[in-house]
Protein backbone atom coordinates (compact mmCIF):
# COMPACT_ATOMS: atom_id res chain seq x y z
CA UNK A 1 0.00 0.00 0.00
CA UNK A 2 1.52 3.07 -0.68
CA UNK A 3 1.71 6.11 1.74
CA UNK A 4 0.06 9.75 1.80
CA UNK A 5 2.28 11.91 0.98
CA UNK A 6 0.66 14.76 2.47
CA UNK A 7 -0.87 15.55 6.00
CA UNK A 8 -3.40 17.66 5.97
CA UNK A 9 -4.08 18.37 10.01
CA UNK A 10 -7.74 19.69 9.09
CA UNK A 11 -9.52 21.73 11.47
CA UNK A 12 -11.09 19.14 13.79
CA UNK A 13 -14.37 21.60 13.84
CA UNK A 14 -14.48 21.35 10.40
CA UNK A 15 -15.47 17.37 11.08
CA UNK A 16 -18.68 16.11 11.70
CA UNK A 17 -18.29 13.15 13.20
CA UNK A 18 -21.54 11.05 13.12
CA UNK A 19 -22.16 7.22 11.97
CA UNK A 20 -24.44 4.85 10.88
CA UNK A 21 -24.51 1.68 12.51
CA UNK A 22 -23.66 -2.18 10.83
CA UNK A 23 -27.11 -2.94 10.25
CA UNK A 24 -28.23 0.46 9.00
CA UNK A 25 -25.38 -0.08 6.57
CA UNK A 26 -26.81 -3.67 5.56
CA UNK A 27 -30.00 -2.46 4.80
CA UNK A 28 -28.38 0.84 3.06
CA UNK A 29 -26.73 -1.20 0.21
CA UNK A 30 -29.20 -4.19 0.21
CA UNK A 31 -26.04 -6.55 1.71
CA UNK A 32 -26.22 -9.72 3.66
CA UNK A 33 -23.01 -11.07 5.69
CA UNK A 34 -23.11 -13.93 3.54
CA UNK A 35 -22.50 -11.93 0.64
CA UNK A 36 -19.65 -10.19 1.92
CA UNK A 37 -18.13 -13.14 3.32
CA UNK A 38 -14.61 -13.06 1.22
CA UNK A 39 -14.42 -10.14 -0.18
CA UNK A 40 -12.27 -6.94 0.44
CA UNK A 41 -14.26 -4.51 1.74
CA UNK A 42 -13.74 -0.75 1.48
CA UNK A 43 -15.69 1.92 3.55
CA UNK A 44 -15.03 5.63 1.87
CA UNK A 45 -15.49 7.49 3.84
CA UNK A 46 -16.15 6.14 6.63
CA UNK A 47 -16.81 8.81 9.58
CA UNK A 48 -18.15 7.01 12.98
CA UNK A 49 -19.71 4.19 11.40
CA UNK A 50 -19.14 1.15 13.36
CA UNK A 51 -19.40 -1.06 9.70
CA UNK A 52 -15.99 -2.02 9.96
CA UNK A 53 -15.59 -2.40 13.87
CA UNK A 54 -18.79 -4.78 13.69
CA UNK A 55 -17.46 -6.05 10.39
CA UNK A 56 -14.16 -7.20 11.13
CA UNK A 57 -15.15 -9.29 14.43
CA UNK A 58 -17.59 -11.32 12.71
CA UNK A 59 -14.72 -12.27 10.47
CA UNK A 60 -15.43 -9.98 7.34
CA UNK A 61 -11.88 -7.98 5.82
CA UNK A 62 -13.34 -4.30 6.11
CA UNK A 63 -11.16 -1.39 5.67
CA UNK A 64 -12.46 2.17 7.10
CA UNK A 65 -10.78 5.78 5.14
CA UNK A 66 -11.91 8.99 6.23
CA UNK A 67 -10.00 12.93 6.34
CA UNK A 68 -11.22 12.64 9.99
CA UNK A 69 -8.49 10.13 10.68
CA UNK A 70 -5.68 12.48 10.47
CA UNK A 71 -6.94 12.85 14.17
CA UNK A 72 -6.72 10.38 17.00
CA UNK A 73 -9.36 8.52 18.35
CA UNK A 74 -10.11 10.18 21.90
CA UNK A 75 -10.39 13.74 19.77
CA UNK A 76 -12.48 12.02 17.71
CA UNK A 77 -14.46 10.40 20.25
CA UNK A 78 -14.91 13.47 22.01
CA UNK A 79 -15.43 15.41 18.68
CA UNK A 80 -18.50 13.12 18.10
CA UNK A 81 -20.35 13.23 21.35
CA UNK A 82 -20.77 17.24 20.83
CA UNK A 83 -21.80 16.62 17.23
CA UNK A 84 -24.35 14.17 18.03
CA UNK A 85 -26.10 15.79 20.94
CA UNK A 86 -25.78 18.81 18.64
CA UNK A 87 -27.43 17.17 15.78
CA UNK A 88 -30.40 15.73 18.19
CA UNK A 89 -31.14 19.32 18.80
CA UNK A 90 -31.66 19.94 15.28
CA UNK A 91 -33.30 16.56 14.81
CA UNK A 92 -36.16 17.06 17.33
CA UNK A 93 -36.79 20.50 14.95
CA UNK A 94 -36.87 18.69 12.22
CA UNK A 95 -38.22 15.81 12.83
CA UNK A 96 -41.08 15.51 10.52
CA UNK A 97 -38.43 15.95 7.43
CA UNK A 98 -37.69 12.14 8.90
CA UNK A 99 -39.40 8.45 8.74
CA UNK A 100 -39.66 7.05 11.79
CA UNK A 101 -40.09 3.47 11.16
CA UNK A 102 -35.93 2.48 11.95
CA UNK A 103 -35.68 4.41 14.94
CA UNK A 104 -39.37 4.96 16.03
CA UNK A 105 -37.85 8.19 17.80
CA UNK A 106 -34.85 10.85 18.40
CA UNK A 107 -34.26 8.77 21.74
CA UNK A 108 -33.73 5.97 20.00
CA UNK A 109 -31.62 7.45 17.18
CA UNK A 110 -29.48 9.24 19.65
CA UNK A 111 -28.35 5.67 21.50
CA UNK A 112 -27.97 4.10 17.67
CA UNK A 113 -25.51 7.16 16.95
CA UNK A 114 -23.83 6.34 20.09
CA UNK A 115 -23.12 2.91 19.93
CA UNK A 116 -21.97 3.55 16.64
CA UNK A 117 -19.42 6.36 17.67
CA UNK A 118 -18.30 3.91 20.76
CA UNK A 119 -17.90 0.88 18.63
CA UNK A 120 -15.59 2.70 16.12
CA UNK A 121 -13.57 5.00 18.58
CA UNK A 122 -12.53 1.75 20.26
CA UNK A 123 -12.16 -0.24 17.46
CA UNK A 124 -9.38 2.14 16.08
CA UNK A 125 -7.14 2.09 19.54
CA UNK A 126 -6.96 -1.51 18.94
CA UNK A 127 -7.17 -1.79 15.10
CA UNK A 128 -5.40 1.39 14.05
CA UNK A 129 -4.16 -0.09 10.91
CA UNK A 130 -8.11 -0.58 9.64
CA UNK A 131 -8.74 3.09 9.79
CA UNK A 132 -6.86 5.01 7.14
CA UNK A 133 -6.69 8.66 6.89
CA UNK A 134 -7.04 10.05 3.39
CA UNK A 135 -8.21 13.30 1.22
CA UNK A 136 -10.53 12.79 -1.39
CA UNK A 137 -10.40 12.77 -4.47
CA UNK A 138 -7.22 10.56 -4.08
CA UNK A 139 -6.68 7.24 -2.67
CA UNK A 140 -3.75 5.79 -1.41
CA UNK A 141 -4.66 2.45 -2.11
CA UNK A 142 -3.57 -0.43 -5.33
CA UNK A 143 -5.26 -0.78 -8.12
CA UNK A 144 -8.04 -3.25 -7.80
CA UNK A 145 -7.07 -3.43 -3.61
CA UNK A 146 -11.02 -4.07 -3.18
CA UNK A 147 -13.74 -6.36 -4.13
CA UNK A 148 -16.48 -3.85 -2.78
CA UNK A 149 -16.18 0.01 -1.85
CA UNK A 150 -19.64 1.80 -0.03
CA UNK A 151 -19.64 5.26 -0.07
CA UNK A 152 -22.46 6.61 2.10
CA UNK A 153 -23.99 9.82 3.37
CA UNK A 154 -21.53 12.35 1.65
CA UNK A 155 -20.96 12.40 -2.54
CA UNK A 156 -24.47 13.29 -3.55
CA UNK A 157 -25.63 14.69 -0.28
CA UNK A 158 -22.99 17.88 -0.27
CA UNK A 159 -23.66 18.37 -3.80
CA UNK A 160 -24.24 22.17 -2.58
CA UNK A 161 -20.43 21.80 -2.15
CA UNK A 162 -18.82 19.26 -3.86
CA UNK A 163 -18.87 20.10 -7.62
CA UNK A 164 -19.57 17.59 -10.89
CA UNK A 165 -15.73 17.62 -11.58
CA UNK A 166 -15.04 16.31 -8.03
CA UNK A 167 -17.57 14.00 -8.31
CA UNK A 168 -16.42 12.10 -11.37
CA UNK A 169 -12.85 12.65 -9.71
CA UNK A 170 -14.11 10.61 -6.60
CA UNK A 171 -16.35 8.14 -8.22
CA UNK A 172 -13.25 7.17 -11.00
CA UNK A 173 -10.32 6.97 -7.94
CA UNK A 174 -13.12 4.64 -6.58
CA UNK A 175 -13.61 2.37 -9.28
CA UNK A 176 -9.69 2.10 -9.55
CA UNK A 177 -9.54 0.77 -6.00
CA UNK A 178 -12.30 -1.71 -6.78
CA UNK A 179 -11.83 -5.06 -8.43
CA UNK A 180 -16.00 -5.35 -9.07
CA UNK A 181 -18.29 -2.68 -7.99
CA UNK A 182 -18.92 0.27 -5.72
CA UNK A 183 -22.04 1.15 -4.18
CA UNK A 184 -23.04 4.89 -3.51
CA UNK A 185 -25.95 5.98 -0.76
CA UNK A 186 -28.18 8.29 -0.62
CA UNK A 187 -29.01 9.55 -4.36
CA UNK A 188 -30.26 13.00 -2.68
CA UNK A 189 -28.83 16.13 -1.24
CA UNK A 190 -29.38 17.39 2.50
CA UNK A 191 -33.11 18.70 1.23
CA UNK A 192 -34.08 15.59 0.10
CA UNK A 193 -33.64 15.93 -3.84
CA UNK A 194 -32.37 14.04 -6.44
CA UNK A 195 -28.97 15.08 -6.67
CA UNK A 196 -28.99 17.79 -9.94
CA UNK A 197 -26.68 15.67 -12.11
CA UNK A 198 -27.28 12.59 -11.70
CA UNK A 199 -27.99 11.15 -14.77
CA UNK A 200 -25.54 13.44 -16.51
CA UNK A 201 -22.88 10.70 -14.58
CA UNK A 202 -24.92 7.54 -15.02
CA UNK A 203 -24.16 8.20 -18.67
CA UNK A 204 -20.33 9.13 -18.68
CA UNK A 205 -19.78 6.13 -16.59
CA UNK A 206 -22.22 3.73 -19.44
CA UNK A 207 -20.14 5.69 -22.01
CA UNK A 208 -17.08 4.64 -20.05
CA UNK A 209 -18.10 0.75 -19.93
CA UNK A 210 -19.53 0.49 -16.81
CA UNK A 211 -22.83 -1.05 -15.42
CA UNK A 212 -25.16 1.74 -13.32
CA UNK A 213 -28.05 1.04 -11.98
CA UNK A 214 -30.21 2.83 -9.40
CA UNK A 215 -31.68 0.49 -6.83
CA UNK A 216 -34.28 0.74 -4.32
CA UNK A 217 -33.26 -0.80 -0.43
CA UNK A 218 -34.61 -1.23 2.47
CA UNK A 219 -34.08 1.88 4.15
CA UNK A 220 -35.48 5.23 4.32
CA UNK A 221 -34.74 7.68 7.42
CA UNK A 222 -34.47 10.71 5.59
CA UNK A 223 -37.32 10.94 3.05
CA UNK A 224 -36.89 10.20 -0.30
CA UNK A 225 -33.41 8.77 1.02
CA UNK A 226 -33.80 4.97 -0.38
CA UNK A 227 -32.16 4.37 -3.08
CA UNK A 228 -28.65 3.61 -4.40
CA UNK A 229 -26.21 3.72 -6.86
CA UNK A 230 -24.69 0.20 -7.89
CA UNK A 231 -21.41 1.32 -10.07
CA UNK A 232 -20.28 -2.62 -11.77
CA UNK A 233 -16.63 -2.59 -13.33
CA UNK A 234 -16.33 -4.44 -16.36
CA UNK A 235 -13.75 -7.23 -16.85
Amino acid sequence: MSKVEHNPKLDIERIVFIGRSFEEYLDMFSLSIESLNGKRILDCPAGACSFTAVGNKLGLDITACDIAYYHSGEELKNKGLQDIEHAMVHMEKAKGNYIWDYFKDVEGLRKHRLNALNDCTKDMEKSGEKYIAITLPLLPFEDAEFDLVLSAHFLFMYADRLDYEFHIKTIKELLRVTNEEIRIFPLVDLEGKRYEHLDKLIGYLIDNGYSVEEVKVPYEFQENANSMLKIIKGK
